[in-house]
């Protein structure tokens, strides 16, 4: 699997971003950054992109730069707990999953709508970000949603070669780790950005219904089914956690969204390696940048797209 650490580091922002701070709903400071045009437009789309769990806004900092260079405002931000949105002191530090898209995303779509007024709002979200793209109060806004890998991490979806493996690392030690510090030290282990434990407890928790997760709600009180946007869950054959069980699961919860499901073999565009984190690499920026780029701007497909477009199970 692809990992963050194989990848030279990205800037926290272009010489186009600025940096921002926004308060959630319950005050908590937000930190982000954000690409605008000079000129307002009301038919310009703004994007804001949800990262994956425990994963630095700067790391989709080239990718804002490319959406923003083809016309889009564009938003990243880290989760409370995350990056620029660290607190002083990790430990015992309050945030969950529901929180991350709840109260954070919730944020930036109150954002979106008072600095771009008018403006179509799209959202770009990888791994848990496309979870929390149904999570907000506000996601009936939405026009277009692009996911990649998105999932929550039910353990029996993971692929099956490397099933136990993921279980032991995510779903035995993170816990253990997270009980002894009281925070999941994950970046002294390498293993992406220390995590809240409230997160590692979504995580780690072994069901395959997101409302039953220590955060969740009960389904009527989640907002996933007033998403209407068109969207396109982009999923990867080489990453574990983003199988299409996996992707399956997650995009039913959006039944109120035209939905498609495109599924991309490495062999798709001559390389041996994707997994779950390389599609936001900038090598990738001619072969499967333009995917999601169009997505945005017509809600659907190329004909040459590469890959295959799966027909979503019955549920």
């Amino acid at each position: 699997m692809s990992s963050l650490e194989t990848f030279p580091p990205l800037p926290a922002a272009s010489n186009t971003a600025h940096a921002f701070c926004e308060r959630a709903g319950d005050g908590y400071p937000l930190g982000g950054f954000c690409w605008r045009h000079q000129l307002p437009d009301s038919s310009r789309p703004v994007v804001i992109i949800n990262a994956a769990t425990s994963v630095r806004c700067s790391y989709y900092a080239r990718f804002a730069q490319y959406l923003f260079s083809h016309g889009f405002d564009v938003m990243t931000y880290d989760y409370r707990g995350i990056g620029e949105s660290r607190p002083a002191a990790m430990r015992h530090f309050k945030a969950s999953w529901t929180d991350w898209g709840a109260l954070d995303f919730e944020a930036m779509l109150q954002r979106a709508a008072r600095e771009f007024p008018g403006q179509p709002v799209d959202v770009v979200g990888h791994s848990f970000g496309g979870c929390a793209a149904g999570l907000a109060p506000s996601s009936a806004q939405l026009r277009r949603l692009v996911t990649v890998g998105a999932q929550f991490a039910y353990w029996r979806d993971y692929a099956s070669d490397s099933r136990w493996q993921l279980f032991g690392k995510w779903h035995v030690l993170m816990p253990l780790l997270t009980r002894l510090f009281g925070y999941f030290p994950g970046k002294r282990l390498g293993w992406l950005e220390d995590t809240p434990a409230g997160v590692v407890k979504d995580w780690s928790t072994r069901t395959a219904a997101y409302e039953l997760r220590p955060s969740g709600k009960a389904l009527v009180d989640l907002p996933f089914a007033q998403v209407t946007a068109q969207t396109l869950a982009i999923s990867l054959t080489d990453d574990p956690f983003g199988t299409v069980a996996a992707i399956e699961r997650l995009l039913g919860y959006f039944r109120s969204s035209p939905r498609s499901h495109l599924r991309i073999a490495p062999g798709d565009i001559d390389e041996v390696q994707i997994g779950h984190f390389a599609f936001f690499h900038s090598r990738f920026q001619a072969r499967l940048w333009p995917i999601a780029l169009q997505w945005l701007q017509q809600g659907q497909l190329a004909d040459d797209v590469p890959g295959r477009v799966l027909t979503l199970s019955e549920p």
